[in-house]
């Protein structure tokens, strides 16, 4: 069976490609983190997320396939000082680090004799000032001269396979802005960055005598009168959505219960990175804590839904100032509160959601505190 995998094919180029692909390969896996566009009895979808899964569970497919195609990236238009951290580090990890890990899975099927085939989606902006789209077309930059050095690599070893990078500057019908897919219009481009890849080049560039030419030629000429204009055209385009959503909860977490564990599930569930705040006491409570801070710290750090653990702050609002988060979560029974009415007005022109969590029956700090309590008292 000849059999193919795109990563990030369910929509925009990558759901292009597999249309085109469908009447040559047996079998074309799709990993995505949402369901493909395209539905065929050839097509087999899993769930994949570049910047969360790990690339090995699924080395067999990378094993059993001729040809791999990577076209998932993220990237948004924004001033530098506006990305957060996490923002920061899920773009690199998506358009470089995974993409370089799936790579070198891939890497001794392009060192064999056999004939298989790769395809990456670089960008311009690698080859370029990028002013606004800087983790962006950094990453861009690192993929575009890591699959030159691996091509080098490989003639040297005396290998036919070769990975073709794609660096358009932007092309119609793609999802990447925001827009809907429209598979029709995305066809050509698509075929015409097949039949590169199968005629084994090693990069490409849409438009080149057209538009691009001119663009890497003024950048030459002048990289900083270049970049101030590159500033000046992109300032209409700034996006202020989020690529990734921030929670954060804070909590004592003494006598770590099912009840805890719980609550961090299923506020994870509902963003990308979790940061808790520990409480160093429960003196806000008047009481005591029975586990000490670094112990319970320790305990929350090492649960896998858990992202990031600090040291709480007096109020949540002032967890915002230091972490930007797009959510907070709290127990029911502080909504109505005098506390949390002044937080959701304070939130309100910051775009922060309060999540209220209902407290479930079973196993809770109380009851333990009480048995400890009265274990103690005999």
């Amino acid at each position: 069976m000849k059999n193919c995998v795109i990563i990030g094919g369910s929509n925009g180029i990558g759901a292009a490609f597999a249309k085109l692909l469908l009447e040559k390969y047996d079998k074309i896996y799709i990993l995505d983190i949402i369901e493909p566009l395209l539905v065929d009895k050839k097509i087999e979808f899993l769930n994949f997320d570049l910047s969360k899964d790990n690339p090995v569970d699924y080395i067999n497919i990378f094993n059993d396939v001729e040809t791999l195609i990577i076209t998932a990236g993220i990237g948004r238009v924004s001033k530098f000082e506006n990305l957060s951290i996490q923002e920061i580090k899920k773009t690199i990890e998506i358009d470089f680090t995974a993409t370089t890990e799936i790579l070198w899975h891939f890497y001794n099927k392009l060192l064999n004799k056999q004939n298989v085939y790769c395809l990456t989606m670089g960008s311009l902006a690698g080859e370029l000032c990028s002013p606004l789209f800087s983790v962006y077309g950094a990453c861009k930059s690192a993929l575009n001269k890591l699959t030159e050095s691996i091509n080098i690599e490989l003639e040297k070893a005396n290998s036919r396979n070769r990975i073709l990078n794609v660096m358009p500057i932007s092309f119609k019908g793609s999802s990447f802005n925001g827009e809907q897919t429209n598979i029709s219009a995305l066809l050509p481009f698509a075929q015409e960055c097949l039949n590169l890849m199968f005629n084994r080049e090693t990069s490409f560039i849409p438009d080149y005598n057209e538009i691009c030419k001119d663009i890497l030629q003024r950048y030459q000429t002048d990289h900083k009168k270049f970049g101030l204009s590159s500033y000046d055209y992109k300032l209409n385009r700034l996006s202020d959505k989020k690529l990734i959503t921030i929670g954060y909860l804070s909590g004592t977490f003494d006598l770590f219960h099912i009840g805890h564990l719980n609550l961090l599930k299923n506020a994870k569930k509902q963003c990308d990175y979790l940061i808790v705040g520990i409480h160093k006491d429960a003196s806000h409570k008047g009481k005591s804590t029975f586990i000490s801070y670094d112990e319970r710290k320790a305990i929350v750090e090492s649960i896998r839904y858990v992202d990031k653990v600090v040291e709480s702050c007096k109020e949540d609002s002032d967890a915002w100032e230091l972490y930007h988060y797009n959510m907070l979560f709290v127990g029911s029974d502080y909504k109505g509160s005098e506390r949390f009415q002044k937080y959701e007005e304070y939130f309100k022109e910051k775009k922060v959601k309060i999540i209220y969590f209902p407290y479930t029956l079973g196993t809770s700090s109380s009851q333990l505190r009480e048995a400890l309590n009265s274990v103690r008292e005999k």
